[in-house]
């Protein structure tokens, strides 16, 4: 007994001494630099998402889930991330991963050194994705002081798109800080560990979220003035500007999760607009299998509703002629979040039955 005692503290010490020496992130509206500096438009940075290039040295997004990657040699690096401070006091949170070990983070001024210390002096890579969602604001990659940036790995061959609503963005999920109903409404967004990305992640494959809360396909919530079928070809949805070039990213699937937000409705009206938007997006991607889902959150009525919806809108594609068009309806409703979204626990739990699918409809 005496000798099992000894192992588990011994696991318990090293475990502790191992989270002590996590990598640790600061935030200052200046830097002193002693190091290199590589700027954004250096190719060994890698950028995935929605991205305005027209300045390459500050390359700006909006969307959630927009994520920039690197891989540095040394035992630290400073990134400087600039945010619109939308309003005069928004602020957006981001998800810093290095070498996997994730930390959420917040800017704190309009221009960020975000300084990440404590690493071994080693070649690390290093992940910054945006958490928060286009209406918060958008953010701009200003560049890298490290002491040696390198060939980054190759991205996935595999690429997904999640188009959604706030469910998609990862909004209302992460109560890991500041509890539901304090703070502000964006205290809780968590857009890299929402159920797409994580799906992604799994699935060994880059992903982009197309995504907006509040928004429907015929009918969006609380008295926006878009819906998704107009705004989805722009680069910043939210605020429907920016034309966005489909030629940049062509998905091997997408997935659609709409009707949310738009509640019960007329089934010819929602269903004529549903193909529709079907068929738009399978104009700007000829060649991507098409899944559509009903929502994670929806309660049994509407989610029966749905069922019916999407069952219609697959035949009547599939009687036309397109074979590349599924659906995938998910065994629950997720309300363990803030305002009955999904929890971030929950949206493993939605990813998981969403990777489980599309690993066996891809072969993957």
């Amino acid at each position: 007994m005496k000798k099992l005692f000894l192992v588990l503290a011994c696991s318990v010490f090293y475990f502790l001494q191992s989270f002590a020496q996590s990598f640790e992130v600061k935030i200052d509206s200046a830097f002193n630099a002693t190091t290199p500096f590589f700027t954004a438009a250096s190719p060994l940075i890698q950028y995935t998402g929605r991205i305005d290039f027209s300045n390459t040295n500050l390359p700006r997004y909006w969307s959630p889930g927009v994520y920039v990657a690197m891989k540095f040699k040394g035992d630290a690096v400073t990134c400087i991330i600039n945010d619109q401070e939308l309003w005069g006091k928004n602020h957006n949170y981001l998800e810093v991963v290095v070498d996997n070990e994730k930390k959420r983070i917040q800017t704190k001024y309009k221009k960020n050194y975000i300084s990440i210390t404590n690493l071994t002096n080693a070649v690390h890579t290093l992940t910054i994705c945006k958490n928060t969602e286009s209406n918060i604001g958008f953010i701009e990659f200003g560049g890298v002081f490290c002491k040696s940036l390198l060939k980054p790995s190759i991205k996935p061959k595999r690429k997904i798109e999640f188009i959604g609503n706030s469910i998609t963005c990862g909004a209302s999920s992460d109560m890991s800080e500041i509890p539901c109903g304090k703070g502000v409404w964006h205290d809780q967004h968590n857009a890299y560990m929402a159920y797409g990305p994580v799906t992604a992640r799994a699935l060994h494959s880059q992903w982009h979220l197309s995504s907006v809360s509040g928004i429907g396909l015929i009918h969006s919530c609380c008295n926006m003035d878009i819906i998704m079928p107009p705004v989805f070809d722009k680069i910043e949805m939210r605020g429907d500007s920016l034309q966005w070039n489909f030629n940049n990213y062509q998905p091997d699937v997408v997935t659609v999760c709409l009707g949310q937000n738009d509640g019960i409705q007329d089934s010819t009206k929602f269903c004529t607009a549903y193909v529709d938007f079907i068929q738009t997006l399978r104009g700007h991607y000829p060649k991507a299998q098409i899944v559509l889902l009903t929502s994670p959150m929806a309660d049994e009525k509407l989610k029966a509703v749905l069922k019916n919806q999407i069952n219609g809108v697959l035949n009547f594609l599939s009687k036309k002629g397109d074979k590349k068009i599924s659906k995938y309806f998910f065994s629950k409703s997720y309300n363990g979040g803030c305002d009955y979204h999904p929890s971030l626990s929950e949206h493993q739990l939605i990813a998981a039955e969403l990777t489980a699918y599309l690993k066996k409809l891809m072969q993957w």
